[in-house]
């Protein structure tokens, strides 16, 4: 039996699991066993995590196709909420952890009680300092896409898409006549990408007069496909908006998943997410 919490982030859910618990498994398969929606417990990903310290860690993160990933800004803040409730932090505390990508510090903010769901943590993870370059990319059909790549420790592919509303308000995030997916899936596996990419497709909403600038965003995570929310993705749309295209620190990021805030002074200073983590469930599996 491999004991394990699930938690999620905006919707955006992993599974954690204590490395000591998988010796002898093979990771990758019992990663992309324990994610499937129907057959295991269902997540994003697994976060194996260790223990190096009283309040730090060390994890691996595999996707839920069983692949390695560097990081992930979401799945980070689930494990630092877990990590907070195993040794009883209080707000203002910071816990470390160790990624494939590097140290990331997370800071609890505040604790939430609600009746209908889990302890849900709000919290900062210092994101380190972003890379990031204007680029263009040729589809198969010959379509030329213009985007920002950014570099969060992982990759990511930043679109941004300026097609007016429906009548009814609602957003629309397709290009060249196709769905934002379609395009996204493509990208993803773009020749130019040779260990893939993550997608992201960003519309503005509000920015100037007194107001955070806000942008509303959709996912294409490599190795899992689309997806609710994403913490590096957030991280990456915000600084191609601030970079590339004018926006001001900080800005909201709408996902179907939630709102998360990216403060970032720009240059080579680090990046600020902040968001909620929620602890699901605690259980056992096969």
């Amino acid at each position: 039996m491999i004991p394990f919490t699930k938690a999620h982030a905006c919707g955006n859910d992993f599974l954690i699991v204590a490395e000591a618990d998988t010796k002898g498994l093979d990771q990758a398969s019992l990663a992309a066993q324990l994610c499937q929606r129907n057959t295991g417990i269902g997540a994003d990903g697994v976060e194996f995590f260790e223990w190096t310290g009283e309040l730090s860690g060390r994890v691996r993160l595999y996707n839920a196709d069983g692949s390695v990933a560097e990081i992930s800004g979401n799945g980070t803040r689930c494990v630092a909420a877990w990590m907070a409730e195993e040794r009883n932090c209080q707000p203002g505390e910071s816990l470390m952890i160790e990624t494939d990508a590097g140290p990331r510090m997370c800071r609890i903010e505040e604790f939430r009680a609600s009746a209908d769901q889990g302890p849900t943590a709000l919290i900062t993870t210092d994101m380190e300092v972003p890379e990031w370059e204007r680029r263009a990319l040729e589809l198969a059909d010959g379509t030329v896409i213009e985007g920002v790549f950014v570099s969060m420790g992982n990759p990511h592919f930043v679109i941004l898409v300026e097609n007016p509303r429906s009548e009814d308000g609602a957003l629309d995030f397709s290009l060249a006549e196709r769905s934002w997916q379609e395009i996204g899936e493509e990208i993803c596996f773009h020749p130019d990408f040779p260990e893939q990419t993550n997608v992201e497709f960003v519309q503005r909403m509000a920015s100037g007069r007194g107001r955070r600038d806000q942008v509303a965003l959709r996912i294409f995570e490599r190795g899992v496909g689309p997806t609710s929310s994403s913490g590096t993705g957030t991280s990456a749309a915000a600084t191609a908006m601030i970079a590339a295209w004018g926006g001001q620190s900080p800005v909201e990021v709408f996902a179907p998943g939630g709102m998360q805030t990216v403060n970032w002074p720009g240059a080579e200073e680090p990046l600020l997410l902040t968001g909620p983590a929620t602890l699901v469930a605690r259980g056992e599996a096969w």
